[in-house]
């Protein structure tokens, strides 16, 4: 007696025994309360705002530096503005909408397209205003007005022109997804120069400022809004290194445990914000993404997943536990006390969640947005 599932791109076949009918209506029933559950997208145009998790090479363009190699040696073969080896999360879930990846919207090489959406993610943004050590200027604030910018001339060029092919459509603006995923670099940055009670207190500015740019956007005619929370900070390679030399800081899987506490706070408070954002614009549909949660049990049951290791860069120099110097980025190289050292790129990348001690891999990003496309980690419509 057998059951036997023949799995092809869009049905299950079933060769069974007669015996056991009752034991595949279980089955039946398990597959589809997973497909229920799951996330369906439907929008003409996604614009996407956030650090260098969700940049498409917003930040190299602007700043008019290449991202070198071997970032984008997995996927796009070569140096795609992306810092990852491949694709991120965000290019996963533009597949997952059957929609083409997202243009920076700084990008003028290559005839960009931005008729299904723009990316205004960069780099090194903050949620707060960008100052003298900020590495990015493209704070949220700054991309928010970026996108009204952008509207405002899409709209007037489909006045001229309403068959124009290469900017949104005037109902795209109102009917697109608007995703964020912004916020990292306030609390991590922050470590350099604050206490973790001075970094808990600035949380309600921060999300002060990050509710500043939404009502911008709503008023505007936004109405989906996709949000993510931040990630577990502490985990990182460049935090350990930094802020994690000494044992007693570290928790049992290694991670900086206040970064990971600022991270819990921020999150907490950003999910209250979702749930008031929901109340206060009842037309709007507001999706909250438990990405911590995520990241948190990918880096605890790394092996489970395929994943050799956990907490340690693929590409970088110094070697383990970390394989992270933050004296030389991914595939750079320096003199460093008279003596040339290079960030090279390990030989299987699929098998570290850490690319370059900041960034994840292309296959931790692969991981993640499948586990964001179950929706099992998604609250609010």
């Amino acid at each position: 007696m057998f059951v036997l599932l023949i799995f092809d791109r869009h049905k299950v076949r079933v060769v069974m025994d007669s015996k056991i009918v009752a034991v595949f209506q279980v089955v039946t029933f398990c597959i589809c309360l997973a497909a229920a559950n799951s996330v369906a997208f439907s929008y003409p145009a996604v614009f996407n705002f956030g650090d260098s998790n969700s940049d498409t090479g917003e930040l190299g363009a602007a700043m008019g530096f290449l991202v070198a190699p071997p970032n984008g040696e997995k996927y796009f073969k070569t140096p795609s503005g992306r810092f990852c080896d491949g694709r991120l999360i965000v290019d996963f879930l533009m597949d997952a909408m059957k929609l083409p990846f997202l243009n920076a919207y700084m990008n003028s090489v290559g005839l960009p397209n931005f008729q299904r959406g723009c990316n205004f993610a960069a780099a090194g943004s903050t949620i707060l205003p960008a100052n003298a050590a900020s590495i990015s200027p493209f704070s949220f604030g700054v991309q928010v007005y970026q996108f009204l910018r952008f509207r405002a001339l899409s709209l007037q060029l489909l006045q001229g022109n309403k068959s124009y092919q290469y900017v949104p459509s005037e109902d795209s603006f109102e009917k697109g997804l608007y995703m964020f995923d912004i916020g990292q670099n306030d609390l991590a940055g922050a470590f350099y120069s604050k206490t973790l009670p001075q970094i808990l207190a600035s949380i309600q500015a921060i999300l002060l400022e990050f509710e500043t740019g939404i009502k911008k956007l709503y008023d505007s005619g936004a109405r989906n809004f996709w949000i993510h929370n931040t990630g577990p900070l502490g985990c990182l390679p460049q935090t350990v290194a930094q802020f994690g030399t000494n044992p007693s800081t570290l928790d049992e899987l290694g991670c900086v445990s206040s970064l990971n506490q600022a991270a819990k706070a921020f999150n907490i408070q950003l999910q209250a914000f979702c749930s008031k954002l929901k109340s206060q614009y009842p037309d709007a549909n507001v999706t909250h993404v438990d990405i911590y949660t995520i990241k948190l049990n990918l880096i605890a049951n790394s092996s489970k997943y395929g994943f050799k290791h956990s907490i340690m860069a693929c590409c970088g120099h110094g070697g383990p536990p970390l394989n992270f110097d933050s004296r030389v980025s991914c595939g750079l190289t320096k003199i460093v006390n008279g003596t040339e050292i290079t960030a090279k790129s390990c030989n299987d990348s699929s098998v570290y969640i850490s690319w370059d001690g900041t960034h994840y891999t292309e296959a931790a990003n692969e991981h993640v947005a499948s586990q964001i496309l179950t929706g099992n980690y998604s609250t609010g419509k």
